[in-house]
């Protein structure tokens, strides 16, 4: 069986500047996994080539067995993707604008009732629903964010910075989402906030300058994350919320 994310010596250059260098790394089902590392690190751009966004220089990245470069249309069915600003059309409301992604989703109009109950039940956003989505506040535009990754049921979802200037209330109410989603999906998370991949995740990846600088899991993670995220990586570091 096949794991659902698997990277083998991925490098992507911009002209000549070396984005990611020779990363490589496995997913399993149901986990959820931290990349953690300083702006810059090479994070978004992990992500946006898993996705689809960008092609890789080198390397091959697969999504449950399928090469990313090969079936694209393929890989975006099983991928729910939050960007770390949230694809939103600010003149809808947000039930609109769910309908509308349920659609490009290939969702049957007879299921999208049973579907939009689903997504908002898992967000709470029922109080938001009439509401147009330039009305709502930044957390709650995260959360509509979070619900069109999930329109559909995608087995995977993709979060690049999901608490990014989020109020500390904001951040709990999100990773304890994450957390209610954890098993039932795997997830990948980018951050650079120690906080958060610790308390959300079961393992986490640290990148520093393109590459994959160190792995940590279990009680590596509760005990060790700061110290090694500062002996691989240079510069300050976010503690967060």
């Amino acid at each position: 069986m096949h794991p659902p994310i698997r990277l083998s010596q991925v490098t992507k250059y911009y002209g000549d500047f070396p984005a990611l260098q020779d990363v490589s790394f496995e997913i399993q089902a149901g986990e959820v996994v931290g990349l953690l590392g300083l702006n810059g690190a090479g994070k978004t751009t992990c992500l946006r080539l898993l996705t689809g966004f960008l092609t890789p220089s080198d390397g091959v990245l697969e999504v449950e067995g399928m090469n990313v470069a090969d079936q694209p249309l393929e890989i975006r069915s099983k991928l729910g993707y939050l960007p770390e600003v949230p694809p939103l059309y600010l003149e809808l409301t947000v039930r609109d604008y769910l309908h509308f992604v349920a659609r490009l989703r290939g969702v049957a109009e007879s299921d999208f009732p049973a579907e939009f109950d689903r997504v908002m039940k898992r967000t709470n956003l029922e109080p938001a629903h009439r509401s147009l989505i330039r009305h709502l506040s930044l957390g709650f535009r995260k959360r509509v964010g979070i619900a069109q990754a999930l329109i559909g049921n995608p087995p995977i979802l993709i979060f690049d910075e999901p608490v990014s200037g989020l109020d500390p209330r904001q951040i709990v109410e999100v990773r304890n989402l994450i957390r209610d989603l954890a098993g039932q999906h795997t997830i990948l998370i980018s951050s650079h906030i120690l906080t958060e991949v610790s308390r959300t995740c079961d393992r986490v990846l640290i990148l520093h300058q393109g590459r994959l600088a160190a792995s940590l899991q279990g009680k590596e993670l509760e005990n060790d994350l700061e110290s090694e995220f500062m002996k691989h990586t240079t510069g300050s570091v976010e503690v967060g919320v």
